[in-house]
């Protein structure tokens, strides 16, 4: 039996996504040396990643 088109997952076709992950945050404020690499708690907010 056969998957229907439409619920195929294509590489092609990918939404970007309007929140990151935490482990994404944290990444990208340590990058930016907004927060200091022990401090997980009170994170100040970011935009989304542009282009995923």
């Amino acid at each position: 039996m056969s998957q229907h088109p439409s619920l195929r997952v294509g590489g092609k076709i990918r939404k970007q996504r309007n929140v990151m992950k935490r482990y994404e945050r944290l990444d990208l404020l340590r990058a930016e040396g907004k927060i200091p690499e022990t401090k997980v708690l009170g994170l100040p907010k970011t935009k989304a990643i542009e282009g995923q």
